[in-house]
């Protein structure tokens, strides 16, 4: 194999599908990248079995062939190179990378070593704009649970309805959950993607209005192509929780207030919480206002925002990261909190369903 290719083609490759390179393993194959030239193209690709990237480098194929090299290795010697085209020639499982008057001898893998992506059927699937998805993924991920033996709770549902797609993850204390409509109408799907995927996914996004992704299920895999890249991934398999029925949409206090003073207003509460801290805000609503206290070993505040309520009065504590977090992921102004009581689940909402975020309260002293 020879190829040329400037640095800055190589090197982005290499980031992108090095996103699939697991940090440990037992099988050191995996721990490679692929060069495969044998083709028309140049592609990098990356496989850790549950997840496999391969995308595309603009270069010249001089002598056809493929080879795996150390992902690690490899992507420190690009990286340190000069700005100018690299050339990458090997002789059996030698290989040398060369640019301007830079000279590397590395060992390599031989190819039939590697395992591949697998083929995936095309014929189910969706097409989403690059922007949609990844605001979907960057607005939903943060409440998946990142404990392993909740297999179900570390992945994202996926869901295809009525020309609409839904995300939803969950982690046992909260729900996230976007909507949003699709430019034409596709069958009816319903699948659970590792987290993981979903956030390397969300990191080599471009966030392109203009630009599409297609999307294709199968009973085991998901494929996502998008640009010159594509992303194959496991599915978490098994029947996801029943998210309808949690999403509740009774109340008895509505409270909508300005959302950067509400977050702003957690945010100066966590100055006064430790990482290993467990100590709720705890939020009063009255007629007008809202209070909110929090009392730790540090130090104590209070801070009285305006609101417009709806219904009853309550006392309900939080973590307030749990709060900070949905906050965060939501754009309106305003924002809507739908309450019950003390100890039932609390809903940030818009009136249109294209999202939904639950938080469950905490246990609190209660206050005079």
């Amino acid at each position: 194999m020879k190829i040329r290719i400037a640095k800055d083609n190589l090197l982005k490759a290499i980031q992108i599908v090095s996103r699939a390179v697991p940090s440990k393993t037992t099988m050191s194959i995996l721990q490679c990248i692929m060069i495969n030239a044998s083709g028309t193209e140049i592609a990098l690709i990356a496989n850790d079995t549950e997840l496999g990237i391969q995308t595309v480098a603009q270069g010249i194929i001089l002598e056809r062939g493929m080879i795996a090299v150390d992902a690690q290795i490899f992507s420190n010697i690009i990286r340190k190179l000069p700005d100018s085209d690299v050339s990458i020639e090997t002789e059996g499982e030698r290989v040398m990378i060369r640019c301007e008057n830079a000279k590397f001898a590395i060992l390599g893998r031989d190819g039939s070593d590697f395992t591949f992506l697998p083929e995936i059927d095309r014929s189910v699937g969706i097409r989403v704009s690059q922007y949609t998805l990844r605001e979907m993924i960057t607005r939903t991920i943060f409440s998946i649970s990142g404990n392993e033996s909740n297999g179900m709770m570390t992945g994202e549902l996926m869901e295809i309805r009525d020309q609409f797609i839904r995300m939803v993850a969950l982690d046992g204390h909260r729900i996230a959950m976007r909507r949003s409509q699709l430019r034409e109408a596709f069958d009816d799907q319903k699948i659970i993607i590792p987290g993981k995927t979903l956030l390397e996914i969300s990191r080599i996004l471009g966030g392109d209005t203009e630009k599409d992704v297609d999307i294709f299920f199968t009973d085991k895999h998901v494929l996502f192509t998008f640009d010159d890249t594509i992303v194959v991934s496991r599915l978490i398999e098994g029947e996801y929780y029943k998210i309808d029925k949690m999403l509740s949409s009774s109340y008895r206090t509505r409270v909508t207030c300005r959302r950067k003073e509400l977050l702003d207003c957690l945010d100066r509460a966590t100055l006064l919480v430790k990482e290993e801290d467990k100590k709720p805000v705890i939020i009063m609503i009255r007629e007008d206002e809202m209070e909110l206290r929090i009392n730790t070993a540090i130090g104590s505040m209070d801070e009285v925002l305006p609101i417009r309520r709806e219904g009853e009065d309550l006392n309900i504590g939080f973590n307030p990261r749990f709060l900070i977090d949905a906050l965060r992921a939501v754009d309106e102004e305003e924002i809507t909190m739908y309450m019950v009581s003390p100890k039932a689940p609390c809903f940030i909402r818009d009136a249109e369903d294209m999202y939904c975020y639950l938080v469950l309260p905490v246990n609190f002293i209660t206050i005079d």
